[in-house]
């Protein structure tokens, strides 16, 4: 990697895009960012911790979760859903203004999308290799009736806040660089492969 670089990185439950992101950091040596983005923005913000991790958790974001689940706030009129958002936001936007980095989730295509040098990558997988990977890795927490009814609910909560916060669809390949199967690969290949696209754009 020559050039300075931000690489976000959205992913299907299940298929080890946390991991991809980590290894990737690590490769390029440059910070890696996920849940650290909840600490720095409730200590910038006022907000608790709390609040952004029950946000995290949670991400239904149809209007009336956020009515319900966080009511109206302040004389903006925003919801605190909203605000809590603005300010996980800011500081994507701070991050990656201070140098390279892998930034994965919180939408942060679309928060950075006025930056030229980023690269867009989303990690997907079949329902049977997701279910392998969460049903043999100790990282994943699932609830509901059955494994599958459980990457179901994920993923529909990431598509909706995703789709609500950025008028865009969750998944669709148009919106991002390169769209990895790393259920099919693996995730040391899709770090491999990532690395390449990146190389292959700046060369």
């Amino acid at each position: 990697m020559k050039d300075q670089v931000i690489i976000t990185i959205s992913r299907q439950y299940g298929t080890g895009g946390r991991e991809i992101g980590q290894k990737l950091a690590e490769q390029l040596g440059i910070p890696y960012y996920d849940r650290e983005l909840i600490s720095r923005a409730a200590k910038k913000s006022g907000f608790s911790e709390e609040l952004f991790d029950q946000l995290d958790k949670r991400a239904t974001n149809s209007f009336l979760y956020s009515l319900t689940m966080f009511g109206s706030t302040g004389t903006n009129g925003m919801t605190l859903t909203d605000q809590l958002f603005l300010a996980q936001c800011k500081v994507i936007r701070e991050v990656a203004d201070a140098g390279s980095c892998v930034i994965v989730g919180r939408c942060a295509d679309h928060v950075l999308r006025e930056y030229k040098n980023r690269y867009d990558f989303f990690i997907h997988g079949s329902l049977e290799d997701r279910l392998q990977r969460v049903r043999t890795c100790g990282d994943y927490e699932l609830t509901g009736k059955t494994p599958e009814a459980a990457l179901e609910k994920m993923d529909k909560q990431r598509a909706t806040y995703y789709n609500y916060y950025t008028g865009k669809v969750w998944g669709k390949c148009d919106h991002y660089d390169l769209c990895v199967n790393a259920g099919r690969i693996g995730v040391d290949a899709s770090v491999d492969v990532i690395r390449h696209y990146i190389s292959a754009a700046q060369a």
